[in-house]
């Protein structure tokens, strides 16, 4: 995948749009192609937009993408479909599905599945317009992500009507988000709130990192959660995570855990900042010794959200996967005195009460 990278120089004088600023360098290339394959634009490390304005010493970053197809077309990849109506659609995803188009998957994706679902067909691949607008119809109907090798519950549109209603409930945090997930280690509380900045890695620009700023107080893991002071900090954004432990396996721990946030990598990075990180998580946590073959062991449980034209929050449970019970069985018969939290029985069923 391409990478451009650029400083700006110390004596530049005042300041101008990255397009028309990367269109007229000697090595640079035009607004139209960046705009058609942009997959990332970074200004000092921080995301940016083609609108962005640049000044004296920045320093610019940018991939992107040659050769992008034409068309999005449907696929016939069977989904595991929880609920659908006429405005909605929730599927219980895949580990190692990707959700919408995107560099490097322009095929197999949830989006490709739901076109053959929905008896549409191909999307024609825009590549005018801004960069906001052409990713958005790279993506029809869906209103939040799970990374690749996270599996569970995602709701999808079905029109623009319920497209707009949802994506209004997560921007205002009235959609709430429950995971269950291995980690490796312990974390230091049986209930705890992870409340930290989160950055992207200076090192490697494939991964983030949180940086401590606790601001919430004396909330627990089945409070309100809305409870809590909902702004950005200058440097990163505010992310916010209640955990809860459900059993600990020696060196293996069985969690809980709901978004208060919704950040790229969110759990991923806290359970790595409590120096827990997710059993099987490529980019976070190294192989383990014990399980050198276990993938990301991460499932978005739970999903509440208001659906369109009703009251009250409609709760919508993927099922646990058969890698959490398979992973669950051999951790009991290896570690029979685990500890458990009030209420779970030593039996592989009783995590479909999580």
């Amino acid at each position: 995948m391409p990478f451009f990278s650029q400083k700006v120089p110390d004596d530049f004088q005042g300041s101008e749009r990255i397009d028309k600023y990367i269109a007229s360098l000697p090595n640079g290339f035009n607004r139209s192609k960046l705009k058609s394959g942009i997959h990332e634009i970074l200004v000092n490390g921080n995301k940016s937009k083609l609108s962005g304005k640049i000044r004296a010493g920045d320093q610019i970053d940018i991939q992107w993408e040659d050769n992008i197809p034409d068309n999005i077309e449907p696929e016939n990849i069977p989904l595991k479909i929880i609920f659908e109506n006429d405005d909605v659609c929730v599927v219980n995803k895949e580990q190692g599905m990707v959700t919408h188009p995107a560099a490097g998957n322009w095929s197999g994706t949830l989006v490709n599945a739901l076109l053959f679902h929905f008896g549409m067909g191909a999307i024609e691949q825009v590549k005018e317009g801004s960069a906001q607008e052409i990713l958005a119809l790279r993506r029809p109907g869906i209103v939040h992500r799970l990374d690749k090798d996270t599996s569970g519950v995602i709701i999808t549109a079905k029109h623009r009507d319920a497209e707009n209603h949802l994506s209004q409930e997560f921007k205002k945090r009235n959609a709430q988000k429950e995971y269950i997930l291995i980690v490796r280690g312990c974390p230091p509380k049986r209930d705890g709130i992870i409340d930290t900045l989160i950055v992207r890695d200076g090192a490697d620009r494939k991964r983030f990192k949180a940086i401590d700023e606790s601001a919430a107080k004396n909330l627990r893991f089945g409070e309100d959660a809305v409870r809590f002071e909902r702004r950005n900090l200058p440097c990163g954004k505010r992310a916010v995570t209640l955990y809860h432990v459900v059993a600990i396996y020696s060196n293996y721990t069985l969690i809980r855990a709901k978004l208060l946030t919704g950040r790229t990598h969110q759990i991923r990075v806290h359970m790595k900042y409590l120096g827990c990180p997710v059993l099987g998580d490529p980019i976070y946590s190294k192989k383990d010794s014990l399980f050198p073959d276990a993938t990301m062991m991460l499932h978005s449980r739970i999903l509440k959200i208001r659906l369109p034209g009703e009251k009250d929050l409609t709760t919508f449970k993927a099922a646990v996967p058969e890698r959490f019970k398979k992973m669950i069985a051999l951790l009991r018969e290896k570690y029979p005195r685990a500890y458990r939290s009030k209420g779970i029985k030593a039996k592989e069923d009783n995590l479909e009460n999580i």
